[in-house]
C-alpha cells in the first residue's frame, strides 16, 4: 500500500476521532452519549451471533477473534463475550487510544494500531473468526481492500469463518476518499473466494452500499468429502418459502421476489460459487446458505429473475452442473403495481432526531423510485435547494434524497411537501430548529 493512501486514512480518521467519534462511527446523531453508542451495535452483534453457529466443535472461550477496523470499540467490547481472545485492529492511532480506555475492563480483548492494509503482526491460521463493518466503505483503494481479503484468508484458521461487509454499489466515474471509499462488485467476491479455496456460504445485499459476505476456510482435504457427499444423493427440499413471509408464493419481480429454500441434509462442501438455483429454468441469484439447524436443514435464500411468467414452477438446485437433490415447486404469482413510497424523513446529519431538523439539511427515504431527477420539495412554498439523490438498494429502487433548507424557512413548526413528478406525497410535519 502506498505512504499516501495510509497517511490519508490515518490523518483523516484521527481527525474524525477528535471531532466527534461516536457519529463518525455510528453515524446517526452528533454527541451521542456513550449508552447510545453501544445500543447501536445490538443488531450487528445479533448477526454475527448467529453467524458463529457455523463454526463446528470446540468451546467459544478457546477460540480467538479479530475485528478489522475496531475504532473506539463499539462492536468489540460487545463481541468479547463470545471468545476467549479478541482483537481489534485500526489505521487511526486515536482511535486506538478510545478503545483501550473502554476496553481496559475486558483483559482478553487486545487492540493494535496497524498501516491500514496489513496483518503482519498475526501469524498464519490464528483465528476462529474474522469480521468487519462498515469499514471497508471508506477505505479510497480497490488493492488495500483486496489484500485484506487475502490476509483475512492467511489469519483464519481451517474451518475458520470471515464475516465482512463492503460497498457493493456499481461502480463510478469518481474519485473515492476516505469516507465514500472504493466499490467492490459481488463477481469480485466470487472470483476471490474460489481463487482462494474459499467457500462461499452468503453474499447478501449485491448492488448496495451494505453488502455482506461470509466464507469459511476450507479445511485440508475437502474435495473428498465433496465425493462422497454429491455421491450420497441425500439431499431433500423440504419446503419451499418467500423469504419476507410464511408464504409459499412469490412475485415475479420486486422487492418481495425473493424464496427460501429449505434442505435437508445439504452437503457441507456446498457453496455459493458452485450451485445454480433455477426457478422455472431461470437463474436465480444465490445470497444465503444458512447453517445446519438440529434438524438438519437449511436454510438458501435466492432473488428471483425478473420475469413475466408466472404459474407453478419447477425449482431445482444444481452443483457443478449436476442435480444436486429432486426438484421443488413454487407458485409465482403477478407483481403488484409500482407505487412510489415515502418511507422516511430525518435530520439530513442528526438521523436519531427524527423530523426535527437541526442541522438545516434533510434526508428522504423513498422506496419504488424510477426517476429520482423528478424528486422536488418545498416548506411553505419555498422550494428546497442542492437536492442529491444516492441508491441505497436496486432491487426495491430504494434512494436516499438529501436536500438543504432555504434560509429563509423560519425556525419552528412546518409542513415539508414533497413531490415525484405529478405524484404529491402526503405533507411531513417537522420542527425547524435554529441553527
Amino acid at each position: 500500500m502506498s505512504l499516501d493512501i495510509s497517511s490519508r486514512m490515518r490523518d483523516d480518521w484521527n481527525s474524525r476521532a477528535r471531532e466527534d467519534a461516536h457519529y463518525y462511527v455510528a453515524f446517526g446523531r452528533r454527541d451521542q452519549t456513550e449508552d447510545e453508542f453501544y445500543a447501536t451495535a445490538a443488531e450487528t452483534v445479533r448477526s454475527f451471533e448467529t453467524e458463529l453457529r457455523r463454526l463446528a466443535g470446540g468451546k467459544p472461550r478457546a477460540r480467538r477473534a479479530l475485528e478489522i477496523g475496531c475504532g473506539p470499540g463499539r462492536l468489540l467490547k460487545p463481541m468479547s463475550r463470545f471468545f476467549g481472545e479478541i482483537h481489534g485492529v485500526d489505521v487511526a492511532d486515536e482511535m486506538i487510544a478510545l478503545a483501550r480506555g473502554r476496553l481496559s475492563g475486558v483483559p482478553h480483548a487486545h487492540v493494535h494500531a496497524t498501516n491500514g492494509a496489513e496483518l503482519a503482526q498475526f501469524a498464519d491460521e490464528s483465528f476462529d473468526f474474522v469480521y468487519s463493518y462498515a469499514v471497508f466503505q471508506h477505505i479510497p483503494s480497490r488493492d488495500v481492500v483486496m489484500e485484506y481479503l487475502r490476509e483475512t484468508q492467511r489469519v483464519l484458521k481451517p474451518g475458520g469463518l470471515a464475516r465482512l461487509q463492503l460497498n457493493g454499489l456499481p461502480p463510478t466515474a469518481r474519485t473515492y476518499d476516505t469516507w465514500a471509499g472504493v466499490r467492490i462488485q459481488a463477481a469480485e467476491i466470487v472470483e476471490f473466494t474460489r481463487a482462494h479455496d474459499l467457500q462461499l456460504v452468503a453474499l447478501e445485499g449485491a448492488l448496495t452500499q451494505y453488502m455482506w459476505t461470509s466464507w469459511i476456510k476450507r479445511p485440508e482435504g475437502w474435495r473428498r468429502g465433496l465425493e462422497q457427499g454429491r455421491d450420497a444423493g441425500q439431499a431433500r427440499i423440504r419446503r419451499i418459502t418467500n423469504t419476507h413471509s410464511s408464504e409459499t408464493a412469490a412475485p415475479s419481480r420486486g422487492r418481495f421476489a425473493a424464496i427460501s429454500i429449505w434442505v435437508e441434509n445439504l452437503p457441507a462442501e456446498v457453496d455459493l460459487s458452485d450451485l445454480k438455483i433455477l426457478v422455472g429454468g431461470h437463474s436465480a441469484k444465490g445470497s444465503y446458505i444458512g447453517p445446519r439447524d438440529a434438524a438438519g436443514i437449511q436454510q438458501i435464500n435466492a432473488v428471483l429473475a425478473e420475469s413475466d411468467a408466472t404459474g407453478l414452477m419447477l425449482v431445482e438446485l444444481l452443483w457443478f452442473g449436476e442435480p444436486l437433490c429432486p426438484p421443488g415447486r413454487l407458485r409465482v404469482i403477478p407483481a403488484g403495481p409500482v407505487v412510489p413510497r415515502l418511507t422516511a424523513v430525518s435530520d439530513g446529519v442528526n438521523l436519531m432526531s427524527g423530523t426535527r431538523i437541526e442541522t438545516g439539511t434533510v434526508k428522504a427515504t423513498m422506496e419504488d423510485i424510477a426517476r429520482p431527477e423528478d424528486f422536488a420539495a418545498s416548506v411553505g412554498g419555498i422550494a428546497v435547494e442542492d437536492i442529491d439523490a444516492f441508491c441505497v438498494d436496486p432491487q426495491p429502487r430504494k434512494y436516499e434524497i438529501n436536500f438543504r433548507l432555504p434560509a429563509a424557512v423560519a425556525p419552528g413548526p412546518g409542513v415539508l411537501e414533497l413531490r415525484l413528478g405529478r405524484r404529491r406525497f402526503p405533507p411531513v410535519a417537522i420542527e425547524v430548529a435554529p441553527v
